[in-house]
């Protein structure tokens, strides 16, 4: 037995490096943030957008999204408002029209957001738009949105992901976290990025692609459950990168409770490792021919499952290193305990410290906003176990978060 306690220390070690290689690397391109994104200019309103809306069964909160869009700083006729209801069980087309919006009735069976999308892009693609879209129903979209976007593709941009703001972080302590995580991409992820000269990401919604990237594509073709991490290394492959646009803002409402959030988690996990799967050999593939810094840094982003896998399994292997320090069962479970919650203290202190520096850069302090801050550690440590089981278990419908709340966005108190 005298083999346990060397191979635990050289198991945690091994963990322990892997996940500092990986975290240096997003520490490094999440440091140059302080580098200013990409002055887009000024250019007259050009680009006719088509604006998509995938909707299941968002009858009372669609409302204001098609009000902020139809109220845009963008001339009317350059852009049009589909709404495609799918899967409803309630009026949501009904209300779109009421609205002032186009509604396209989705005629086909569908499982994820990326197929709803792929049926309205083949459905509208004759209709001559420059670039197309996309939102989520419960959003509410900044006045200048389409203008910035406008700006973005004139000066280069074949795809754009904006700034994604909340609509609710001071509700409960759930949408408190998920806020500061959205901040958190937002200055440190795709900042970061901006400030490397590498690809942003798309996240989902508040995002452009041209109809000249998706030409390059050949069309709206996604398969997994993270449409937007698809689309976003289809580009990636595709020699093009996603802009950061941080004055195109949207607003998203968050889920209110840990088990909505642990759907939406499980959701985006099993969507990586999908994405990771199909996409990882072509990106190798191409490391291989042509060495960049794009390519490298998207590598490390498919990789984020396998860092959480990583992290789960650096603790089990500092409990069985600690626990072999004991001389009886009890001074081993001491010990295994003490190691486990030794570590899971220095991440609680270091991602409450993170959550902190973004609110205060953002700009985003309330004292409302304490519950997030201080279980945002918890929210993190809850998406090992989601991504575990995502290893055992992909999901592969996506599961609605019922939206019942029509709001304005919620502002730090002044």
């Amino acid at each position: 037995m005298d083999w346990l306690f060397p191979t635990a220390l050289a198991l945690t070690g091994t963990m322990g490096v892997l996940m500092s290689v990986w975290g240096l690397w997003y520490l490094i391109s999440g440091l140059t943030c302080i580098r200013k994104p990409l002055d887009y200019g000024f250019h007259p309103a050009h680009t006719k957008f088509a604006v998509l809306i995938a909707a299941r069964n968002e009858e009372l909160v669609i409302g204001p999204l098609i009000n902020s869009l139809l109220t845009q700083e963008y001339p009317a006729d350059l852009y049009d408002v589909w709404v495609i209801p799918n899967n409803c069980t309630d009026n949501t087309a009904l209300a779109a029209r009421n609205f002032g919006a186009n509604v396209l009735e989705c005629t086909v069976p569908v499982k994820s957001k990326g197929e709803v999308l792929r049926f309205a892009y083949n459905r509208l693609r004759g209709r001559q738009y420059d670039a197309w879209l996309v939102f989520d129903a419960d959003n509410v979209v900044d006045s200048r949105f389409l203008a910035e976007m406008n700006n973005a593709r004139l000066a280069g941009a074949q795809a754009a992901q904006g700034y994604r703001d909340s609509k609710n972080p001071y509700d409960t302590a759930v949408s408190g976290c998920s806020s500061i995580y959205y901040w958190m991409m937002d200055r440190f992820h795709n900042g970061g990025k901006a400030g490397l000269g590498v690809s942003a990401m798309i996240g989902g919604t508040g995002f452009m692609v041209t109809q000249k990237l998706l030409d390059k594509l050949g069309g709206w073709h996604t398969a997994t459950m993270s449409e937007d991490l698809e689309v976003t290394t289809q580009a990636v492959l595709a020699g093009e990168q996603v802009a950061y646009v941080p004055k195109a803002v949207t607003y998203d409402e968050q889920p209110l409770t840990w088990e909505q959030s642990f759907a939406q988690r499980r959701r985006w996990s099993s969507g990586t490792l999908q994405v990771a799967q199909r996409y990882l050999p072509a990106l190798g593939e191409k490391m291989a021919e042509h060495p960049r810094l794009v390519l490298f840094d998207f590598e490390v982003t498919l990789l984020l499952p396998a860092y959480q896998l990583a992290a789960l399994a650096g603790l089990v292997c500092t409990a069985l290193t600690a626990a072999l320090g004991g001389r009886t069962p009890l001074q081993a479970l001491a010990l295994a305990v003490a190691g486990v919650c030794g570590n899971i203290a220095w991440a609680a202190f270091t991602a409450t410290v993170a959550a902190g520096i973004v609110i205060i850069m953002e700009n985003k302090w309330d004292r409302r906003l304490w519950k997030g801050l201080c279980t945002y550690w918890l929210f993190l440590l809850t998406w090992l176990p989601i991504t575990a089981v995502s290893f055992w278990k992909k999901t592969t419908v996506w599961e609605e978060i019922r939206h019942t709340r029509t709001m304005a966005p919620q502002l730090p108190g002044r």
